[in-house]
């Protein structure tokens, strides 16, 4: 199997690109060598490429920059979904692409299923689900995974972002208002392996680690993990604040609700996703070992 893998640079391409070399070859062009943002070279890439499967990884993920480079956001997130599940169609070719929990209002306690109703709050939301919506509308044999708070040990994520804080800061004010899951990398790329392995049945599934937090919630887990490692980080903070999200304005507005439900992707799988806690703690793992 040859296959063609968009996003290679990102935290869900990394791990994928180490990943899906068990199924066969991967074509996986730097940015560099493939823009983007160039549908005719896209276009042309695709043809030279000749892929027997797409896995596109690359996508626009500054929620709060999409509001000021909505062009760019939206060339990334719709237009180019868009055009590869285009060609995949033509070609009777599977595409796998990769979505998020912000296509949803972000409202109410309850979990989103893969029919509830959506309704993006921001800019990057909605172009996430025009993406979606010309992917299903394409006529490609497709899998799209809906995913949600995404860290690993490399990039720039949530996690990273907070042990260079804690590092720096005696005290921290976090929200603690919106509530999701964590999800590492790995376990996105783990699943996309069995997935494209296994011939998931076509259609759009939700796709995270198991149980629910808070950013607070998710923040305090990694400090006590960090601080209790064998060879623990050293941390300045004394004190995190739990705080509203109206406490914290951003050019973006947020869901507070990004609970998801993984009944349907688990079934079809047959196996059960792992908690949030748990991921945590290994990639906490890696990361402390590459420091």
């Amino acid at each position: 199997m040859k296959i063609l893998l968009l996003g290679k640079t990102g935290q869900v391409g990394f791990e994928l690109h180490r990943m899906l070399s068990l199924l066969g070859t991967i074509d996986a062009p730097s940015r560099l060598t493939l823009d983007l943002m160039n549908e005719e070279a896209v276009n042309d890439y695709l043809i030279d490429s000749n892929p027997d499967l797409i896995v596109n990884a690359a996508a626009w993920t500054d929620v709060d920059g999409a509001e000021e480079h909505q062009a760019e956001a939206y060339r990334l997130n719709a237009v180019l979904p868009a055009q590869l599940a285009t060609y995949a169609s033509e070609r009777g070719i599977r595409f796998l692409h990769y979505s998020s929990d912000y296509v949803y209002p972000g409202t109410g306690t309850l979990p989103w299923s893969e029919t509830s109703p959506v309704g993006p709050l921001n800019h990057y939301g909605k172009t996430k689900l025009v993406g979606d919506q010309a992917i299903e509308h394409s006529g490609a044999d497709f899998l799209i995974f809906r995913i949600s708070w995404v860290y690993s040990a490399r990039g720039k994520n949530f996690m990273k972002t907070m042990l260079r804080l804690a590092q720096s800061h005696t005290q921290l004010e976090i929200v603690s208002d919106q509530v999701g899951a964590p999800t590492p990398a790995c376990l996105i790329a783990t699943i996309s392996l069995l997935a494209i392995r296994d011939e998931l049945k076509c259609g759009i599934y939700q796709l995270a680690s198991k149980g629910e937090t808070s950013w607070h919630g998710f923040a305090t887990e990694i400090f006590n993990g960090v601080r209790q490692a064998s060879e623990p980080l050293p941390l300045s903070l004394e004190h995190a604040e739990p705080i509203s999200t109206l406490d914290y304005p951003t050019p973006a507005k947020r869901p507070v609700n990004s609970r998801m439900n993984l009944s349907k992707l688990e079934n079809a799988l047959n196996l059960k996703l792992p908690n949030w806690k748990s991921q945590l703690a290994i990639t906490l793992t890696e990361f402390l070992e590459k420091k």
